[in-house]
């Protein structure tokens, strides 16, 4: 798969350096071209130097034809601006936005651009919410089989009620964070778009659940 990256600074260049020796074709764009250092001697993929949200720049970097987009400049406006212009000019549909202040996640939430901030930061976390059923593992009890994990939910569950998609998955939604904020879902819930679902389930049941929810749901 083909993934763009904005930013070759530490995250940037680990994310691009991770995603290639998995066998992806990666291509980083960065306004300094200095920074492309930070990828070494044998990064095969494409460095493009310009600015991330430029449309011609990010056309250059491929983003038609890619899976999915990373912001992780030094710039939250940069970052958001550059992750909505994948999303909305050329429909990337995993685009993911790092952000420096958690007081603008709210705003990010509503314009349905995952983010992740960085007082929770490490590039791992980044990568699973790139690559395909990328679940965030938040929680495992002591013995390992019981975990509560951030799942990523295809948007054709907007609209859904919450007790569709435990009966459908077989687990159970501990909680949401929907424009920042925890919430306990009731029995009349439903996803609304840019919510992060936070599911309890069992390790092995793990990978079902993710391709369930990287479907869109059952008809009625």
């Amino acid at each position: 798969m083909h993934f763009v990256i904005m930013g070759c600074g530490r995250v940037g260049s680990t994310l691009a350096l991770s995603l290639e020796s998995q066998g992806h074709d990666v291509a980083v764009i960065d306004q300094n071209s200095t920074a492309f250092r930070r990828l070494g001697s044998t990064f095969e993929g494409k460095r493009v130097t310009g600015v991330g949200f430029d449309r011609d720049t990010l056309r250059e970097a491929g983003v038609e034809d890619a899976y999915a987009f990373a912001a992780v400049s030094n710039g939250d406006n940069s970052n958001i601006l550059a992750a909505r212009v994948a999303r909305e000019t050329f429909g990337v549909e995993h685009v993911v936005a790092r952000i420096y202040d958690p007081g603008r996640a709210e705003v990010y939430q509503r314009l349905g651009i995952p983010t992740v901030a960085t007082v929770r930061w490490t590039a791992d976390q980044m990568l699973r919410r790139l690559l395909p059923q990328g679940s965030v593992p938040e929680h495992t009890d002591p013995s390992g089989q019981i975990l509560i994990a951030d799942v990523p939910v295809h948007a054709g569950w907007v609209g859904r009620r919450i007790t569709e998609l435990e009966s459908v998955t077989g687990a159970r939604v501990a909680y949401l964070t929907r424009l920042g904020e925890g919430l306990l879902p009731a029995a009349d819930t439903v996803y609304q778009d840019g919510d992060i679902v936070h599911l309890v389930t069992t390790t092995g049941a793990l990978t079902s659940v993710e391709q369930t929810l990287d479907q869109p749901p059952p008809a009625h």
